[in-house]
């Protein structure tokens, strides 16, 4: 029993029908509606499992007709094995982070191989299972997961219930819960992990990372006790994550002392280097603000998601206006207003192509949610207490306060981890007028560009996330979407690619024309049109990565693919551009 575990550890045995890759639904139940429930207010563990693992597919792969998952790139067979799940503590955390080992009865004892992957953005334990799982666990590798301290654990503070170790809902005090906030009042509302726990968990997003593979080696002599013992010198550790998850494994290579970790790949991720590029509360503050108007301006017409019917969404009109009320635009009409939030945007280093593509982001508020969310993580704000009058309620479709039994069962296998989203509203209390989030985004952003005891504390935080410089012989591949919309190129993997390379490291490095963030929004008309996806770059990095770790072949440094967007017709591989 590794000394950080909590509690006891859940093994399961999975096949046939329940496969530990789909949840036996196969390609095609993981792209169909979502599993059912026998009774929707008591879910099974099983039936939670299933949800959470489809939940988690879809929202990170495009399995659309058009998409090419399963016939151009990708395949989901049926893996037979166990899983081994618990929770974990890093010393002097107050909320755990959830751990789980998947490990295949078709175990490669030759290759000797793990795979440890932190979630996407917040979500649960499952959340890089599209990544990590389906290229590891077809070749034999084992695959550790974190949530890295984030999660669908929620609790509502109402009925004090939260998340129990087999994804079901229990009392707080009758088992170990994934999270379970102090002393929080009956009123405060629904408490989530990643925002609530006061431990800002981003800054030890590298120590999940490592902690994870920890609890797989240990897992792994448990899965095989005639291989054992599992170490890092007998056993090749292959970090990987997307978004957060990469942004997380990059934090562990700066932390890898232990020489835990043989080879990374990072896609998309979500890194911050001091003193180069911008950290993500910065711009998406900064994006909630000002992209509503900016996307206003005429050279986004024809932009997916920017017009509803061709015509400009009410809400853009309102921002420009607004921003021009507060002072914080200038222009005496709505399209130098608009001009001059773009030209705004612009100074800090934002591009026409990552706007249009952020339209998707803007249109889905997610900005707002990202920025309320994580103002509350980096200044540790406990439920009821978050920053600019947020917070969290149970609500219904019409956004009414609800109570709804079978909503909050279904939480820990629907929800991606940080709300709006799933019966979960993000409520504002000093939300009013003609653009009514206009108010509570101007406070956010008061907390970048302010000089408050809040203001400073947030900058110490966003410090603490830095990522540190990996070993001069760890192996490292990045691959990004240039048209990446929400996190964008030039703040996070170019000054860090960049880094690495002005302190003598040797990063590759794919920086993917067409390619954007979220692969599920490819199914969206007009949207899939221009783009790619990419995840099968990611998934060719790790075959690269494989060949050099378990093979011993030379890192190759191969050109960036020259792809072209897949248009109106389905993928083919052609557009991809990748070669043998």
């Amino acid at each position: 029993m590794p000394e950080f575990l909590l509690g006891p550890i859940r093994i399961t045995t999975h096949g046939g029908a329940d496969d530990l890759l789909s949840a036996g639904l196969g390609l095609a139940g993981l792209a169909g509606a979502p599993t059912a429930f026998a009774d929707p207010a008591h879910p099974t563990p099983a039936e939670l499992r299933r949800r959470a693992i489809q939940t988690s597919w879809k929202g990170i792969a495009d399995l659309g007709p058009l998409g090419g998952y399963g016939r151009v790139y990708g395949h989901v067979p049926a893996v037979a094995g166990r899983e081994f799940s618990a929770f974990a503590r890093l010393p002097g955390a107050r909320a755990p982070h959830r751990v789980l080992l998947q490990a295949p009865d078709a175990f490669d004892r030759k290759a000797r191989c793990l795979v440890v992957a932190a979630s996407s953005g917040s979500r649960g334990i499952y959340g890089a299972i599209a990544l990590a799982g389906a290229w590891g666990l077809p070749r034999g590798c084992a695959v550790a997961y974190t949530d890295k301290g984030a999660g669908s654990g929620y609790f509502d503070t109402a009925d004090g219930s939260g998340v129990a170790l087999d994804g079901t809902r229990a009392q707080a005090g009758t088992a170990p819960l994934e999270f379970e906030p102090a002393q929080a009042p009956r009123d405060a509302g629904i408490a989530i992990k990643h925002l609530h726990s006061q431990d800002n968990p981003e800054a030890d997003w590298g120590r999940h990372v490592l902690q994870a593979a920890q609890f797989g080696l240990a897992m792994l002599d448990r899965a095989y006790p005639d291989q054992a013992p599992f170490t890092a010198g007998n056993t090749r550790i292959i970090a990987t994550g997307l978004s957060n998850g990469g942004g997380a494994v990059l934090q562990a290579a700066g932390l890898d002392e232990s020489h835990l970790l043989a080879g990374v790949v990072a896609s998309e991720p979500n890194v911050h280097v001091a003193g180069h590029g911008r950290a993500l509360f910065d711009y998406a503050s900064e994006a909630a603000l000002y992209l509503p108007c900016a996307l206003a301006d005429k050279r986004f017409d024809a932009t997916p998601l920017a017009r509803v019917a061709g015509a400009l969404p009410p809400a853009f009109a309102a921002r420009c206006a607004g921003l021009r009320e507060a002072g914080s635009l200038d222009g005496d009409d709505f399209a130098a207003q608009a001009h001059d939030a773009l030209q705004r945007l612009h100074a800090g280093g934002w591009t026409d192509a990552v706007i249009a593509t952020a339209a998707s982001t803007t249109v889905f508020d997610l900005w707002r949610a990202v920025a309320a969310g994580y103002a509350s993580a980096y200044l540790r704000k406990p439920v009821g207490e978050m920053p600019c009058g947020y917070a969290y309620r149970q609500v219904d479709a019409l956004g009414k306060p609800s109570g709804d039994a079978a909503v909050r069962a279904a939480w820990w296998a629907d929800a991606a981890g940080i709300p709006p989203g799933n019966g979960v509203g993000l409520i504002g209390s000093i939300e009013a007028g003609a653009d009514p989030a206009l108010a509570s985004l101007r406070c956010l952003r008061g907390l970048w560009e302010g000089d408050s005891p809040d203001a400073r504390a947030l900058h110490a935080s966003v410090a603490s996330l830095a990522a540190r410089l990996p070993r001069a012989d760890l192996p490292l591949w990045v691959v990004h979407g240039a048209d990446d919309g929400l996190v964008p190129t030039m703040f996070t993997s170019e000054p860090y690619v960049e880094w690495l390379r002005a302190s003598g490291r040797t990063p590759r490095y794919w920086k993917v024309a067409h390619a954007q963030h979220f692969e599920s929004f490819l199914a969206l008309p007009g949207f899939g049109d221009a783009h790619v996806p990419l995840l099968p770059f990611a998934y060719r990095a790790l075959d690269r990565m494989w060949e050099h770790v378990i093979d011993g072949k030379p890192l190759a440094d191969p050109p960036v693919p020259q792809t072209r967007p897949r248009g109106s017709a389905a993928l083919d591989a052609s557009m991809l551009g990748l070669t043998n």
